[in-house]
């Protein structure tokens, strides 16, 4: 497994030296519809008939706007000039404050702004125009409005670094497969001849165990490939309970070592899902869930079944996750068990993102850490 890290870091450098790495392309309607809807619905409150939001697009690598004015409102040109221009930002006001703008030389309309931040050294903010003054519900609701879009930008940026990241290791993948298949296969081979030359004397044993090996790491050699391709999903009905059971039954070996109690739902129910990727996520959560408990601990598998979606929880009651670990736990190549590749929990995130769902981290209340898988009811 490290000659695999290895190689694969390898592959990593070299890629990222003679490529220009970009965000996947993705539609940018939706951050902008996003957008468009928050100052829409700005709009249409009493007094306030225009807005514009201006926001950074990561998918582009550049700022956009959306503004919105009803139909039945006038705005002469040389005020939208003036609004245009930023000429009336020059102090920089903190984020999600609502400042007043003097525009009294173009109209008697009151205008404010309300700064998102300032990504990339260029501002991100809301700026209004008002019949009158606002009240202070108003003023509110723009602050408020200021902070969603803001939220909503984070987790965005984000999205779109984390699949960055995964484009990234499914190339990695590729590579790496291609450089290690020949070696292992010609010492399978060698291997398989030894194994047939040793017959009846001590050696035989220990050749076998060198095929064997060379086996498991082909197995998870294909595994790994065939999970960086989206485009071979097999998705069919299976059990969820039955699933994490045959999870629970590969590990337990670790789980009698460490006296482990396991509890999982009763419950069950159908799900849309490539049994051999799934099987390859719960493998890894509940792996680092054993690794991770103490002597005699408790590791907890549960699920919600809601209307559209399945919610599922493993927990455990270890050390829990540092802010680090929150932050770079998905990250490739970032382990917190030594010897770690540092490509499960990346893997298992493209997978449970291949699903149309969602993988996430938290530390539990009760102490130790959680995971969260969320899964479609339908594909």
């Amino acid at each position: 497994m490290q000659v695999i890290k290895e190689k694969t870091a390898k592959v990593l450098n070299k890629f990222t030296q003679n490529s220009n790495l970009s965000f996947p392309s993705s539609s940018p309607s939706e951050l902008q519809s996003f957008c468009q809807l928050q100052i829409e619905s700005l709009t249409n409150k009493y007094s306030i008939y225009w807005g514009r939001i201006v926001y950074y697009d990561p998918s582009i690598g550049n700022h956009q706007e959306v503004s919105h004015q009803p139909q039945s409102q006038y705005l002469s040109q040389k005020t939208l000039a003036y609004l245009n221009s930023e000429s009336w930002l020059v102090d920089f006001p903190p984020s999600f404050t609502l400042n007043e703008i003097d525009i009294s030389s173009f109209t008697s309309s009151s205008c404010y702004v309300c700064p998102l931040g300032y990504r990339n050294s260029n501002p991100e903010y809301i700026l209004i125009l008002a019949r009158q003054p606002l009240p202070l519900n108003l003023q509110e609701e723009v602050k408020r409005t200021a902070m969603l879009v803001s939220k909503y930008l984070d987790i965005y940026l984000e999205t779109q670094r984390q699949k960055a990241e995964i484009q990234l290791l499914e190339h990695v993948l590729q590579r790496a497969g291609h450089q290690l298949r020949q070696p292992l296969g010609m010492i399978g081979l060698y291997a398989e001849n030894l194994y047939l030359e040793l017959t009846d004397t001590p050696w035989q044993e220990q050749a076998a165990i060198i095929r064997e090996t060379i086996h498991d790491l082909d197995t998870n050699l294909t595994e790994l490939i065939y999970c960086s391709q989206k485009t071979k999903l097999r998705v069919a009905p299976h059990d969820l309970k039955s699933l994490v059971a045959e999870s629970i039954q590969g590990l337990k070996p670790l789980i009698l070592q460490k006296k482990l109690k396991i509890a999982y739902s009763e419950t069950s129910d159908i799900l849309p899902m490539d049994r051999l990727q799934m099987k390859q996520v719960f493998d890894n959560l509940l792996s680092n869930a054993v690794h991770f408990s103490p002597i005699s601990g408790t590791i907890n598998c549960s699920w919600q079944i809601f209307q559209s979606e399945v919610l599922i929880q493993i927990s455990d009651r270890g050390p829990g996750l540092s802010t680090d670990d929150l932050n770079k736990i998905f990250t490739p190549f970032y382990s917190r068990r030594s010897g770690g590749t540092g490509l499960g929990l990346t893997i298992a995130k493209k997978i449970v993102l291949d699903h149309h769902g969602s993988l996430w981290a938290a530390n539990s209340p009760q102490g130790g850490a959680q995971f969260y898988i969320s899964l479609p009811r339908s594909y």
